[in-house]
């Protein structure tokens, strides 16, 4: 047999659209990760060599399935169509931002895609999941939930509680561990002596199995085939995607000074998931350098273009710092926004000339 037989099939259409995406999100995390550098967003955070994870994962998804990420999962919701101008709004924090301009840069989120808030905290989104899978158990949907987290999430609590929840409570929920080799700047031998996180789903009694995250095909096929296990059977799936993060951590960190740049060279020349897949597409007639070079100039412009909207839209007036918590505001927080916009009026200077009082 050979290798591509042993991959689920794709559709011409299909196979496209994730090519698509995993180089759009690539050119997105470039501009947005200068954009920051040039201080026009105060934080980044990029998916660079973890594309195929994001793109593939999601193409193996229903739009039913309810995706609670962590941070490096933007990708998912491009997939499902959350647009460069909605990415842009939010980094940017304006008024078109659907958080309002309460979240830092990258904590995405979309009711209508089904994809919640990101939140920084490590881990926390596990047990989420796994009542969200629950509810979805009780409510006999045709769904599962899907949540994501690296292998540094598996070094803290709710990773455990997590899955004994839902191993114990048979619930639809997929849970995606991207082990990119590096939980900030410690490294994986530093965070556990067990083989990788797939042999802590099989300790918790679920099925467990290990796939090459750069591999974009096996990826799609692993997710979906635990999607359907876990909708038909009522259980949860532990998938570990073997990867490594050749971006630094965040526009916060310099990765060079934990692990030697010749190590970060080969996984983004060698061994990069983009520059695999392509050759796949390629096999097959589907791609050639006209028409990649077209995608990239496009997105490049496209995203250009949201970003100078984004800048130009006016942020979000000072009163939403204080909704959307109370039905009925408290008589504590009217005094907080009361005094905070004195302390404004008093001192102009220190506040941005754009924010709405």
């Amino acid at each position: 047999m050979t290798m591509d037989k042993q991959y689920l099939a794709v559709s011409k259409e299909v196979a496209l659209k994730m090519y698509n995406d995993m180089v759009t999100l690539q050119v997105m995390d470039t501009i947005f990760y200068e954009a920051q550098r040039q201080g026009r967003i105060s934080f980044y955070l990029t998916s660079i060599g973890e594309e195929a994870i994001n793109i593939a994962s999601a193409a193996a998804l229903s739009l039913d399935d309810i995706v609670l990420p962590q941070y490096r999962e933007p990708g998912v919701l491009l997939w499902r169509g959350f647009t460069l101008q909605e990415f842009a709004n939010q980094c940017f924090g304006n008024k078109s931002d659907y958080g309002k301009g309460r979240q830092m840069p990258i904590h995405y989120g979309s009711n209508q895609l089904n994809y919640f808030t990101v939140s920084s905290p490590i881990a926390t989104q596990l047990p989420h999941a796994a009542g969200a899978a629950y509810s979805l158990k009780m409510e006999k949907k045709n769904a599962c939930v899907i949540t994501y987290f690296g292998d540094g999430g598996t070094s803290e609590g709710d990773f455990h509680a997590a899955l004994n929840f839902a191993a114990v409570m048979e619930v639809p929920v997929i849970f995606f561990c991207r082990n990119n080799g590096w939980a900030i700047s410690t490294p994986t031998t530093e965070q556990f002596r067990s083989d990788g996180a797939v042999i802590r789903g099989q300790a918790y009694g679920m099925r467990s199995i290990r796939v090459d995250g750069n591999d974009a095909l096996a990826v799609y096929s692993a997710v979906h085939a635990a999607r359907e296990m876990a909708i038909s059977e009522c259980r949860p799936i532990l998938v570990e995607a073997l990867t490594y993060r050749v971006g630094h951590h965040s526009t916060s960190d310099d990765s060079t000074k934990y692990r030697p740049i010749h190590e970060i060279e080969h996984w983004r020349t060698a061994r990069d998931p983009i520059s695999r897949y392509r050759k796949w597409i390629e096999r097959n007639g589907w791609w050639c350098d006209a028409t990649e070079s077209e995608l990239r100039s496009q997105v490049r412009k496209e995203l250009l273009q949201a970003i100078q909207v984004a800048e130009r839209v006016e942020k979000p007036p000072l009163s939403d710092l204080f909704t959307d918590v109370y039905d009925r505001v408290p008589s504590n927080l009217i005094e907080q926004e009361k005094s905070l916009r004195e302390t404004v009026k008093k001192h102009p200077g220190d506040y941005p000339p754009d924010v709405p009082v």
